[in-house]
């Protein structure tokens, strides 16, 4: 008795014990920017450990069921665009993904996790702990100190870097970091469109529901949830034009279509009298949000039940064998808002609709792009202030470095949803391309801070974005290239140098930014744009409209550095352009901009965190 006595006593204390490993990068969360922060840091030499609370990958991709992709169909920037490229490996074909009128890109939420799993399985250097929740995080003498639990074991992780990639903010928030929740007030964020007074208000969240077709015949209606009344969904079928604001038409079809699924699946996740429900949880505790989380739920039941019994649709049920979950529902909602950290830099409308005559250069630290428009969902809370979200428009854009960066921290990275953006522009670059975009700069800002061992303000802008150009991400929100074309890190180094600006475009729900790298470039362009890099060009006005030619282009150069024809017409052969370099030749922008790179190399030059030149 006595021994058996002692064996439990040492499998107890066994069991408690905390075990302490040590990483280079530590992030809390594996949702979307989690995953691709853990795949970027990892691939750039760090060793890296993703702390998830749920079994899967890919957070609101996968585990929220939202597995229909809002914009960057024409920018496949980085591990976004590997992702898109493997899903279409998988069905076959891009015409495959595109199933349903939202995107272009529609998948089955378990295969996006089967994908995402793969890809970390194929990552050397990159570890997941899985259904392991984080207790704490401190740091101590350069080091961050996590606190996990498993299955009823203590676990203890060191990193000298950290990445907050939860739903919500909460690490950033448990460490005291200043925050925005909800509308900003119009005079402090400068945005007109913003509310006079600031609120607490978020966008709805969504407790998605994938539907499966069983069959004309089959009959899956689920048990009639309580406190249903139909008039709570009485307009789901109506559609109005987004574009012209025409009168609705009803079509329950097309309601359903909307987030079709291959393999006769269906995504229901609409904010027409659907599943959007409002609650703004952030700062409740786990046991409150739990709470909250079930009335989402059944808010999702109640339209399926209408769906199903009102509407007719009987044979599409809840596809039980799509989530490891009892009731056969996603393992978390869809947070479309969480906290905004205040960061090195503030993220606002200005520098997405006008971002060349925003109050400072933000685009020229751009480390993510997105193109779809701001999208609100407010429609379930009608305290909300009226905001016409579809009069603001705006073209493609990047996200700025120094929003994933808090003032009051040197070690600690910020993603998802809670960067250092304004209530209104968060309604872009919430999106799944984007946060995807988000965390994988903030996995290469972790490698190479953990590197060098310095602090993020420290770190070089430049540095980082050569990193995420040569892993295939945009820096630009150029529409008109891909990292395929052999000359798409020049146009975008340029792009980012500001000495060729792109047009910007606001285009139905992708807008767009062109480059038009076969355009001609005139002289006063190319002076114009070069002027900042050079105080002797700031009096001169010797540039006409004319279009550059390969002689002018030697003789304006040289008013920058001293580059000879013999140089030009090297580089021109170096970089594999198109026939040969002549003084007679008009340069376009692809030629310009290999031309520049490979002999000023004006990204060289560094930027601070708004984007100005040192």
């Amino acid at each position: 008795m006595f021994k058996k006595i002692c064996f439990l006593f040492i499998a107890f204390f066994i069991s408690i014990v905390s075990f302490a490993q040590n990483y280079d990068v530590i992030i809390i969360g594996g949702g979307a920017s989690g995953t691709a922060a853990g795949l970027a840091s990892a691939r750039n030499g760090a060793n890296t450990l993703i702390i998830e609370e749920g079994p899967w990958l890919g957070g609101m991709l996968t585990a929220a069921g939202v597995s229909a992709i809002d914009g960057n169909h024409r920018l496949p920037s980085g591990i976004w665009g590997e992702f898109r490229a493997k899903l279409i490996e998988h069905y076959g074909s891009q015409q495959a993904l595109s199933t349903g009128w939202v995107s272009n890109t529609l998948f089955e939420p378990k295969v996006g996790n089967q994908i995402f799993q793969q890809m970390v399985a194929e990552t050397k250097g990159l570890e997941v702990n899985f259904n392991t929740h984080w207790k704490s995080a401190d740091y101590i003498n350069g080091l961050w100190k996590v606190k996990a639990e498993k299955k009823g074991q203590s676990l203890e992780f060191w990193a000298p870097i950290l990445i907050d990639a939860t739903e919500l903010g909460d690490i950033a928030a448990s460490l005291g970091v200043e925050y925005r929740l909800g509308m900003d007030a119009r005079d402090e964020i400068g945005e007109t469109f913003a509310p006079e007074q600031a609120n607490d208000i978020v966008q709805d969240l969504t407790y998605v529901v994938t539907l499966k077709d069983f069959g004309q015949g089959s009959d899956k209606t689920i048990p009639k949830p309580a406190n249903y009344d139909p008039a709570e969904f009485a307009c789901a079928c109506a559609h109005a034009d987004p574009i012209t604001d025409e009168d609705p038409t009803l079509d329950c079809q097309k309601m359903l279509d909307y987030g079709k699924l291959p393999n006769g699946k269906y995504m229901i996740n609409w904010p027409n009298c659907g599943n959007d429900h409002y609650v703004n949880l952030v700062e409740l505790s786990p046991e409150e949000r739990e709470k909250e989380l079930e009335k989402a739920k059944q808010t999702s039941l109640r339209f399926i039940y209408y769906i199903q019994h009102e509407l007719g649709f009987k044979h599409l049920g809840i596809a039980a064998d799509e989530y490891p979950t009892e009731d056969g529902l996603p393992m978390i909602p869809y947070h479309r808002e969480s906290r905004r950290f205040r960061g090195m830099v503030d993220f606002t409308l200005p520098f997405v609709r006008t971002p060349y005559d925003a109050p400072s250069p933000l685009y020229r630290t751009g480390i993510a792009v997105g193109d779809y428009t701001i999208d609100h969902h407010h429609k379930k809370n009608l305290d909300a202030p009226a905001i016409d979200f579809i009069k603001i428009r705006v073209p493609s854009y990047n996200v700025p470095l120094g929003a994933l960066v808090p003032k009051s921290q040197s070690a600690l990275i910020l993603a998802e949803k809670s960067i250092s953006v304004s209530n209104i522009v968060n309604g872009a670059s919430r999106l799944q391309p984007v946060v995807l975009g988000i965390g994988h700069a903030a996995g290469v800002l972790a490698s190479i801070a953990a590197e060098q061992q310095k602090s993020l303000q420290e770190i070089s802008i430049r540095e980082v974005q050569q990193a995420l150009l040569d892993q295939n991400a945009y820096i630009m929100p150029f529409l008109d290239m891909n990292p395929e074309d052999p000359h798409f890190q020049a146009m975008q180094r340029i792009g980012a140098s500001g000495i060729l600006k792109g047009e910007g475009v606001p285009y139905l729900w992708a807008n767009q930014t062109w480059f038009y790298p076969d355009r001609r470039v005139t002289e006063f362009e190319l002076i114009q744009g070069l002027r900042p890099f050079s105080d002797s060009l700031e009096a001169f006005w010797g540039a006409s409209g004319a279009y550059l030619t390969g002689e002018r282009f030697q003789v304006l150069l040289n008013l920058v550095s001293e580059i000879s024809l013999k140089d030009l017409a090297d580089a021109w052969t170096d970089a594999g352009l198109p026939g040969s370099f002549t003084t007679e030749k008009e340069l376009n922008r692809r030629e310009v901009s290999v031309l520049l790179d490979r002999t000023i190399n004006p990204f060289e030059r560094e930027v601070d965190w708004n984007g100005d030149l040192k």
